[in-house]
């Protein structure tokens, strides 16, 4: 396996759920970490806590990914020390609404589209030909069941997603003949704030998505991650599908 101690890894939308966990898990693993999200608060007390525990080294970047200008000037700005990233884990990405596509809110499909496109997108642009530089280097794309399977209500995100997938499939075509790593791992139902953002702030309905049924937890999420980066250098987990077992399909959850 692949000791990742003291590699650089860039987390998007590290402040909260998956990318949070990612952090955690990284950081026990010996890592320095960039740390974006929009929430400078969050990423400031992240970092404490994993430099109070770990000792780990941070960098952090308060970032919204869908403003490409700021996203090639923070990457632009990092010091010398923080600038040959060797994992980018694109996890910023969100779903808002659930409506039927005649129905839905143009404003919601504009923040899907432009966060878990759009800013996977210049993230991926802007380090990648650094990575095909030094000739080394991972990138791990967070998508969804929802990329595999459409659901009612489902469509845009789903479609958001199923992009995901395709360009995490394009990218790793277009790296091929270099040791870049490019992975998906795409999980179902797993307890975040991703219903409360869904469902804008509506706690009690966000709840009830995870009522009497065991979901996946972000750091269920995130060994995986960890996982697929310390895979020996010859080894690509191109495409990594993470159900909790309560699961079986988009729409097929089992509540006691």
């Amino acid at each position: 396996m692949q000791n990742v101690r003291n590699h650089i890894i860039l987390i998007s939308g590290a402040s909260s759920g998956i990318g949070a966990a990612c952090a955690q898990v990284f950081a026990e693993a010996g890592a320095r970490l960039i740390l974006a999200a929009r929430r400078r608060d969050r990423l400031e007390s992240l970092a404490a806590q994993l430099q109070d525990s770990h000792s780990t080294r941070c960098h952090l970047i308060p970032l919204d990914v869908r403003d490409r200008a700021q996203v090639a000037q923070a990457l632009s700005q990092l010091p010398a020390d923080w600038q040959a990233i060797d994992v980018l884990v694109n996890n910023a990405g969100l779903s808002r609404g659930l409506d039927k596509l005649h129905e839905g809110n143009l404003q919601d499909w504009e923040e899907m589209i432009d966060t878990n496109i759009k800013g996977l997108l210049y993230l991926t642009r802007a380090l990648v030909p650094g990575m095909v530089e030094r000739q080394r280097g991972h990138v791990i794309n967070i998508g969804s069941i929802a990329g595999h399977q459409t659901y009612p209500r489902g469509n845009v995100y789903c479609a958001t997603k199923a992009a995901v997938r395709a360009i995490s499939e394009g990218l790793k075509q277009d790296l091929l003949g270099t040791p870049i790593r490019v992975s998906t791992v795409d999980p179902g139902l797993v307890e975040t704030e991703f219903s409360e953002v869904r469902f804008h702030g509506d706690r009690d309905r966000a709840q009830r998505v995870y009522s009497d049924t065991v979901p996946l937890q972000g750091r269920d999420v995130a060994e995986v991650v960890l996982f697929c980066a310390t895979r020996p250098a010859h080894v690509n987990l191109s495409e990594m599908l993470v159900l909790p077992t309560a699961q079986a399909g988009a729409t097929l959850v089992h509540r006691a």
